[in-house]
């Protein structure tokens, strides 16, 4: 039988109960927060974040963890991140063991030493990959490397090794060791330019042209003098993705009889090409490539941040730069820019290269070079001119740019590339615009990396989308263009919407970009 209940009589109901439930209404909830509601009815949902102070009292941790992934929420996809090299997927296997590893201090070889011999296991795996010398038996003479954050530290690490190489030369044959300079393209990625003045060292650039996006192997020798510490040959470029040719850069010094040391800035490159055209010539199989570096969080496809530096030998490391400690009770030689830093990425790494082996990765690289050349040919039936390579002589991925009109008919066009790259972005799509390295007369392109995680069906999605909107941009007006890009620009982009920035550093004279006007290559 159904229980029945009457509905009582306001009489009936007991008044002090009546004046509680009147009183909670009438007056705001006090300053305690006893969570008989949700997160979104504390105290903390009806306030601002804490923005330049640090609160007086705590937070909850459900509500600090429900705010700050809120705020984070507005940030971009980063699958739809097309701009970066950066990986954006792990296996859950991968991800467990790194969140394992936060605690582990990468810098107490006594506390944690398994996680400093992986990081060992890892330079050996990555050393032998790129074919660097292997000593005999009780040999000392050997290739060497360490883990570092990300490629920058590296290149930092390799350039520091070069200049201390030629200062000690120059010393021993009683010459002036002033005005050390190093040979790069124009094309390089800015902690190159940050290497180069952090550490004194003057830049002799090869510029790129309209034709061409890499070094000039003949051009670049040529600009090789006594005081050249070394060459930077870049296995892949921001710009287009295309491979300098190291092999005849190390040729021409090898027949001029110049020993100039060559690094090999494999920061993208270093994981791609050996899977993907295991012939090239651009590693430690070339006598004057002294020095590599690579990404692991680019395509060794581990979470940023972790890059490598290997030397041919322990002759191409002054031993000077090299400090014996034992300040946490064990015994290590450190050469780093910074001391403490946490053993996740590098565990990560060797989860990877364990975990794919070289099938495993061929199999990735393949897949991505693949995608990229279906990418390349979508493009170009779209009528895109293509400044990239395919079929593995580059980075997997897509530089393309608008066909140019005729001499007289550029008015015909009421868009350019960052009208496109920014009509993109309303669908979610960060696609980069950006003008190539100077002396190309700012030619404009667009650049779409091919990660991991950019399937066919997610490319399809992308062409589709490119081609919506040039039908979009064909229809409007040059002045609704602009306003829409100024939206876009103002309300989308984080350079619209950063704040912080010290106006005395806003307008910088002494990078490329300050003195051509162009932005670097996104990495």
């Amino acid at each position: 039988m159904v229980h029945l209940s009457a509905i009582p009589h306001d009489d009936e109901i007991n008044d002090t109960l009546v004046k509680a439930v009147k009183k909670v209404h009438l007056q705001l909830a006090n300053d305690e927060d006893c969570f008989t509601t949700s997160v979104y009815g504390s105290k903390h949902a009806a306030a601002d974040l804490p923005r330049f102070e640090m609160p007086e009292g705590e937070m909850p941790k459900e509500v600090a963890y429900r705010m700050i992934k809120d705020e984070l929420s507005l940030d971009g996809n980063p699958m739809l991140n097309l701009a970066s090299f950066v990986t954006t997927y792990m296996e859950e296997e991968a991800e467990k063991l790194m969140a394992e590893s936060f605690s582990k201090n990468f810098i107490d070889y006594e506390e944690y030493p398994q996680s400093a011999d992986i990081q060992n296991r890892c330079v050996s795996m990555i050393g032998r990959l790129f074919h660097a010398p292997v000593p005999e038996s009780g040999d000392a003479t050997g290739a060497i490397g360490t883990s570092c954050v990300g490629s920058s530290e590296a290149i930092m690490l390799a350039v520091l090794a070069m200049k201390k190489r030629w200062k000690n030369a120059r010393q021993k044959a009683g010459k002036s060791t002033e005005h050390p300079n190093i040979v790069m393209s124009s094309a390089v990625q800015v902690c190159w330019e940050k290497a180069a003045r952090y550490f004194e060292v003057d830049e002799k650039l090869v510029y790129c042209t309209e034709e061409r996006y890499v070094i000039d192997p003949v051009e670049t020798v040529d600009l090789v003098d006594e005081n050249t510490i070394g060459i930077c040959a870049i296995l892949g470029t921001t710009y287009t993705g295309e491979y300098e040719d190291v092999k005849a850069v190390n040729d021409l010094l090898i027949e001029r009889g110049l020993d100039t040391p060559i690094h090999v800035d494999a920061a993208s490159g270093g994981f791609v090409a050996p899977f993907v055209v295991p012939d090239l010539e651009w590693d430690f199989r070339l006598e004057r490539v002294v020095s590599i570096n690579v990404s692991g969080h680019k395509y060794g496809l581990v979470y940023p941040g972790v890059g490598w530096v290997v030397w041919r030998g322990a002759e191409y490391l002054p031993q000077e730069l090299v400090f014996n400690i034992n300040y946490l009770g064990a015994d290590q030689a450190s050469f780093t820019l910074n001391f403490s830093k946490g053993a996740s990425q590098v565990i990560g790494q060797y989860y990877q290269l364990i975990r794919l082996g070289k099938h495993g990765y061929r199999a990735i690289m393949s897949n991505l070079t693949r995608t990229a050349n279906y990418l390349s040919d979508s493009l170009a039936a779209l009528g895109f001119v293509i400044m990239s390579k395919q079929s593995g002589e580059g980075l997997p991925l897509v530089a393309f740019r608008l066909t140019p009109l005729p001499e007289g008919h550029e008015d015909d066009r009421n868009y350019d590339e960052f009208a496109i790259a920014h009509q993109l972005r309303v669908r979610g799509w960060v696609v980069p615009a950006y003008t190539m390295a100077p002396h190309t007369k700012n030619l404009k392109m667009l650049r779409v990396v091919v990660r991991e995680d950019f399937t066919r069906n997610r490319c399809d999605g992308l062409i589709a989308d490119i081609k919506q909107c040039q039908v979009l941009l064909e229809s409007m007006d040059r002045e609704s263009i602009r306003k829409q890009q100024e939206f876009v620009q103002k309300h989308h982009t984080s350079g619209g919407k950063a704040g912080g920035r010290h106006p005395k550093y806003r307008k910088e004279k002494h990078s490329l970009q300050g003195k051509t006007g162009k932005t670097h290559a996104v990495c």
